[in-house]
């Protein structure tokens, strides 16, 4: 009989004596029950970055999923950030920076199913040599407000999705509604990634691999938005996290079937 897919999940920091004394992880239960409800077995990653750790943990597991949070250091895509944009960067972890740097990578070696998330879709990019506006108020004049943090869980603009994308292919529809948390947003997109989605403003909410690059991963999916805070009240959302722990199982099988020939 075939065992639910396991899916490794990166979690979020805290610092020492903000809840414990000592440095912690903070995670959301609504990534975990999405991806229970999608099939998946959720196993949470340590805040260990190293290479041995995340290689390993990243093998047993059948597919990989990066987590929102804090803000990103802009000295990983943004060396010289004038002083006052770097004023607007919130609290961020180099050592959580480095984990899913590792685990992006990693994920690409193993060639296993990866799910980004929010800040997830935008280390995503970063890691593959893109970057990204430090602050979309003070960058982009004609943004519309991202930042509905009071509106987490509901619906406050929509996204237009590329005809040829997965995305598209997952919801069956031309355009989402989707929630929105965020100052900070893809600017340059990485080589290997496609815009698939996209805000009425042209701010960029969704990406997946070129059809040239696909060779790379077999599946790969990064948004901006939240679709863990919005399956409860909006379903549909559950088969984005399907469709991700369904390719994890079919990748595990086909692994196992390898093995099994050789």
């Amino acid at each position: 009989m075939q065992t639910a897919p396991l899916i490794l999940v990166t979690p979020g920091t805290e610092d020492k004596g903000v809840e414990f004394y000592d440095y912690s992880l903070s995670l959301s239960q609504t990534y975990l029950d999405a991806v229970t409800m999608a099939g998946g077995l959720p196993v949470v990653l340590p805040c260990a970055p190293s290479p041995k750790v995340v290689a390993e943990y990243v093998r047993r597991c059948d597919g990989v999923m990066i987590t929102g949070g804090d803000d990103i250091q802009p000295e990983l895509y943004f060396p010289d950030v004038p002083v006052e944009l770097r004023k607007t960067v919130g609290r961020n972890d180099p050592v959580r920076d480095l984990l899913e740097t590792l685990v992006v990578k990693e994920a690409f070696t193993q060639q296993k199913p990866l799910l980004a998330i929010c800040r997830g879709h935008q280390i995503l990019n970063i890691t593959l040599g893109g970057t990204l506006f430090v602050d979309i108020a003070s960058q982009v004049k004609t943004a519309i407000n991202h930042s509905r943090l009071k509106h987490k869980d509901r619906v406050v603009h929509e996204v237009r999705l590329e005809p040829d994308s997965l995305l598209r292919q997952i919801f069956s529809r031309e355009k989402i509604e989707v929630n929105s948390s965020h100052h900070q947003a893809v600017d340059r997109i990485a080589k290997a990634l496609r815009v698939t989605g996209r805000a009425p403003d042209g701010m960029i909410e969704a990406l997946e691999l070129r059809p040239e690059e696909a060779h790379l991963m077999p599946y790969l999916v990064g948004v901006q938005f939240h679709p863990e805070r919005l399956t409860r009240g909006y379903p549909e959302y559950i088969e984005l996290f399907r469709s991700f722990t369904e390719a994890s199982a079919a990748h595990r099988s086909r692994m196992e079937a390898k093995r099994g020939r050789v």
